[in-house]
């Protein structure tokens, strides 16, 4: 079991940066089992920046869109390092789907989302894992089944096209 990996260890395995990295530490982790990561919420994050200040409470709900992403950035962790490498420029990590997710709560600026994932199943290029998102004791999301896949970038189309600062999972 590894112990901690802050930030800048997050940063040297993951490809996105500002504003789509959406996990800031791993607090625990078995390689090719489990990881347990950390993401503070802000409320000067970009989702947040077009909310009048006479917006409902319920407005500052943190996207499903991006709990499921900071899941998957969890499981792309757990995956990268059972096998002890970073995504390198000739290939991208792709989250390719997600199955039963099902919102049990919310979660606001000022919470600290703990992701737990669990890996299924690595297949060629392709993992499968299940996940848990909590805010404390409160669970606010889970998946039965999260899929990404490792792609050359060869693959994915002309290089001019790509964005090299909103990519992979």
């Amino acid at each position: 079991m590894r112990e901690r990996l802050d930030h800048r260890g997050v940063r040297g395995k993951l490809p996105q940066r500002h504003p789509l990295l959406l996990v800031d530490q791993v607090v625990e982790l078995r390689a090719g089992e489990s990881i347990r990561t950390r993401k503070a919420i802000s409320g000067t994050e970009p989702c947040y920046r077009a909310l009048p200040d006479d917006a409902a409470p319920e407005s500052y709900a943190y996207p499903l869109s991006l709990l499921v992403e900071s899941l998957g950035q969890s499981a792309a962790l757990l995956w990268l390092e059972g096998q002890g490498e970073a995504v390198d420029e000739s290939s991208a990590l792709l989250f390719t789907g997600a199955r039963g997710l099902r919102m049990l709560g919310a979660a606001y600026p000022g919470d600290v989302l703990e992701h737990t994932v669990e890996l299924e199943n690595v297949i060629a290029e392709t993992v499968f894992a299940r996940g848990v998102s909590r805010v404390g004791d409160r669970t606010v999301l889970t998946a039965e089944s999260l899929i990404a896949a490792r792609r050359p970038r060869t693959a994915m189309g002309p290089p001019d096209h790509q964005d090299h600062d909103q990519r992979g999972i």
